[in-house]
């Protein structure tokens, strides 16, 4: 799989494997994992996406400082009026290198043929990646509370 986003970050100071994997993750390539899942049967595909795919996704928008409360919102954009209204927002989520992203992720599921049922996929694995996405930050938040 191609790189999406490479290096590190201060913020994946929470010990090797983390920061290890937190790499990794940030190298898959979530285009093609939403090409590959979105409209796939339940199996391999559709778990890698829903799995690695929106961890990987989560550790992107984390590095760039992307608030959950951000990526839910998107969410609820998808649900209400598909990948394709979504991919049109001038700003799908704040700040500029994280929507040029999430649009090209966007992008990737509109061109399937996979209708309303591809657009509620889309929104869970989005509700997913804002889930993972607090959660890394709460973690990391009790880290240095402690």
């Amino acid at each position: 799989m191609k790189s999406v986003r490479a290096g590190g970050s201060s913020r994946d100071v929470v010990g090797p494997h983390r920061a290890g994997r937190d790499l990794e993750l940030s190298r898959l390539d979530i285009t093609v994992l939403l090409r590959d899942g979105l409209t796939a049967e339940p199996g391999h595909r559709r778990t890698v996406l829903f799995g690695d795919g929106a961890a990987a996704e989560a550790v992107v928008l984390d590095r760039l400082g992307t608030e959950p409360r951000s990526v839910a919102f998107l969410t609820d954009t998808v649900r209400a009026g598909g990948l394709a209204r979504a991919a049109e927002l001038p700003e799908p989520l704040p700040r500029p290198e994280a929507a040029g992203l999430v649009r090209e992720w966007l992008r990737a599921g509109t061109g399937l043929v996979g209708g309303i049922t591809a657009d509620d996929t889309a929104a869970t694995w989005l509700r997913a990646v804002a889930t993972i996405t607090e959660l890394k930050q709460r973690t990391r938040a009790r880290g240095r509370s402690t």
